[in-house]
């Protein structure tokens, strides 16, 4: 399920109602930051005596209703297939896949392959140099053929996707443990340096959230959204909780550096700190580095006069686009 706001972003606190009224559904709801959702709806559709497709028509009207957001919804029996579907068309709709193999795969046959959820740029550029151009070519491809060319594990991945197969199971998750933030770009951004600026400032930003919330993050996502509706996902985990811009920002930029995006037109970066924690109870390894200490002290100057003129009174100047005048 993708929300859809009727003026652009989504905000955090209209993507918590609508995470909440799908609760009001089913349980087994899985955020996708920013503006997406999985939900398993088979124990509601017993419960409430409709089919998925009535809930997903009744969950479109309060949101409507309730947010001013539309939703695109799609119904399949597996993740990977539920958010293709959702993608197969233009937006504010319900559509549905009908279960058996022969819809499966007359589905998928004509996909390019960076319509597999979790198939981004290099991924896609590596299978289309050996002619896996399609999601179709893919699925006949021999398993041993996709494991020479991406690795066993991400092999194994692609040729059960490729075939409609997904076991993954849809995960409730703590969206209170989470803090995020998302830069969409005027057009498809294919500049690497504005987008590693558009980082620096989701990362510094999300520091300072973090610091005036008393919090710590144990992980830090980075998910990129392209021009054709696909998106890459990366993720890196702490040696210790930091609410500390710098570890965030040089976190954002080695998970967009590992994404080797080259000549990939993005539409959007979004960044989410995760597993949050109180940050006066987790510990902190003491550093004899001044320079450690004195990025700390200049980071708790800044915060205070953030506080005091509002947040845009101070940030990196890395951050300004350079095709901006500056008085």
């Amino acid at each position: 399920m993708h929300f859809h706001a009727p003026e652009g972003a989504l905000g955090e606190e209209a993507y918590d109602g609508l995470l909440a009224l799908l609760a009001e559904v089913t349980p087994v709801v899985e955020a996708l930051p920013p503006d997406a959702a999985l939900a398993e709806v088979r124990g509601a559709v017993r419960y409430f005596g409709h089919d998925p497709a009535e809930l997903a028509t009744l969950l479109r009207v309060r949101a409507l209703a309730r947010y001013g957001a539309d939703c695109t919804i799609g119904i399949a029996n597996n993740p990977t297939l539920a958010r293709m579907v959702a993608r197969d068309g233009p937006p504010g709709a319900v559509r549905t896949l009908p279960d058996g193999p022969d819809a499966v795969a007359g589905f998928m046959a004509r996909k390019p392959v960076a319509a597999l959820p979790g198939v981004g740029p290099a991924t896609a550029r590596a299978l289309c140099a050996y002619g896996l151009d399609s999601v179709g070519r893919v699925a006949e491809a021999p398993l041993h053929t996709l494991e020479r060319i991406l690795g066993a594990a991400a092999g194994r991945r692609v040729h059960e996707r490729a075939r409609g197969i997904d076991p993954t199971p849809v995960t409730p998750d703590a969206r209170a443990r989470s803090m995020g933030a998302e830069h969409r770009f005027a057009t498809d951004e294919l500049d690497p340096d504005h987008r590693r600026r558009a980082l620096l400032a989701l990362a510094d930003g999300l520091g300072a959230r973090l610091r005036g919330s008393g919090q710590v993050a144990q992980g830090l996502k980075l998910t990129v959204r392209y021009a054709d509706g696909s998106s890459s996902t990366r993720a890196k985990s702490f040696a210790e909780p930091t609410a500390h811009s710098p570890d965030l920002i040089a976190a954002a930029y080695a998970l967009h550096a590992a994404l080797a995006l080259q000549r990939a037109r993005v539409r959007a970066v979004t960044l989410r700190a995760e597993r949050l924690r109180d940050g006066g109870a987790a510990a902190h390894q003491l550093s004899f580095d001044p320079a450690d200490e004195k990025a700390r002290r200049v980071e708790a100057v800044i915060d205070r006069a953030r506080a005091r003129f509002g947040p845009g009174v101070v940030g990196p100047a890395a951050a300004l686009d350079r095709h901006d005048d500056v008085a």
